[in-house]
């Protein structure tokens, strides 16, 4: 079974469920109380149901977000892995304790930030080379109405505060969200799109949406050269019919546009970097902090 037919599959199964809903309230609502063998629709064989609880240990979720999570991983060209551990046992091996290094000209606000990958020596971040533009494509199959907009923002979000020029390739029908290299083995524009858990694994459970980006290394220097967002179509749907939806979809993509840039993921629940959505969705200060000093790294 396709995507899209998976997607289409689920989308019944909610209009079913919201409209057994609303008959019920129609029925409280004249005396008549709901019947008692009305059941939640189940759907369709082989379309997967998201649960709520969390599938591994975390915090109870906030208010905006309940039940999700976002994730971010760190590509090579050809594997995915997990930064944050990795970023963690370097901490380690290098006896750091203290803030990763300032940069000159970004100002300590004093907030919650950390970063993806640091350079050999841990204090630099790695991140994108600021002097040529990040390019980016949308494949916009599962995506809501009105993505243009919603990508558009999310983008000059993360180009506001980092400085980063992003340039808009266009539309895509690529998928590919493991592999971003082109034919010709140079990298591929990062990908932005809406998938599920059957297309892209990681994606099961509680995860709203995945986000990273791949190294290469230059003058000494590492820089990520290309990337990719995976948004859960499922969220991002049921979003979409509930009050101040549109704002929520928009912090998930900002968060992973925020890993594809360099940052990971904090403790602090006032920053959106917090893996766990706890009720922001604007950046907070040392958000902004983090991809302030991303921008601020030297030219390749």
């Amino acid at each position: 079974m396709g995507f899209s037919q998976r997607r289409a599959q689920r989308r019944w199964a909610r209009e079913m469920e919201r409209r057994l809903r609303e008959l019920d309230r129609l029925d409280q609502a004249h005396g008549l109380g709901a019947s008692p063998t009305h059941r939640p629709v189940r759907e369709p064989w082989g379309a997967r149901r998201r649960t709520s609880g969390p599938r591994r240990e975390r915090r109870a979720h906030g208010p905006v977000l309940p039940g999700l999570l976002v994730a971010v991983v760190v590509t090579t060209l050809l594997l995915m892995r997990d930064p944050g551990a990795f970023g963690n046992r370097m901490r380690d091996l290098l006896g750091r304790n203290d803030r990763l290094g300032d940069l000159v000209g970004v100002e300590d606000t004093g907030g919650s930030y950390d970063f993806s990958l640091t350079q050999r020596g841990g204090r630099q971040p790695v991140s994108w080379n600021p002097c040529e533009p990040i390019t980016y494509v949308v494949n916009p199959e599962g995506a809501p109405e009105g993505w243009e907009e919603l990508v558009s923002e999310s983008v000059a979000e993360i180009e506001g505060a980092t400085g980063f020029r992003f340039s808009d390739e266009g539309v895509t029908d690529d998928r590919d969200f493991e592999r971003r290299e082109s034919l010709l083995g140079r990298p591929a524009p990062v990908l932005i799109g809406w998938s599920d858990a059957e297309e892209v694994p990681r994606l099961a459970g509680d995860v709203a949406g995945l986000g990273g980006s791949a190294t290469s290394q230059g003058l000494g220097r590492r820089y990520y050269v290309t990337g990719m967002v995976a948004l859960d179509t499922d969220v991002y749907d049921r979003l979409a019919d509930e009050p101040g939806g549109r704002e929520q979809m928009r912090a998930i993509l900002v968060h992973e546009l925020g890993h594809v840039v360099g940052l990971g993921h904090v403790d602090d629940p006032e920053e959106l970097m917090n893996a766990d959505n706890l009720g922001r969705t604007t950046l907070g200060e040392g958000d902004r902090e983090g991809l302030a000093r991303l921008g601020s790294v030297p030219c390749s």
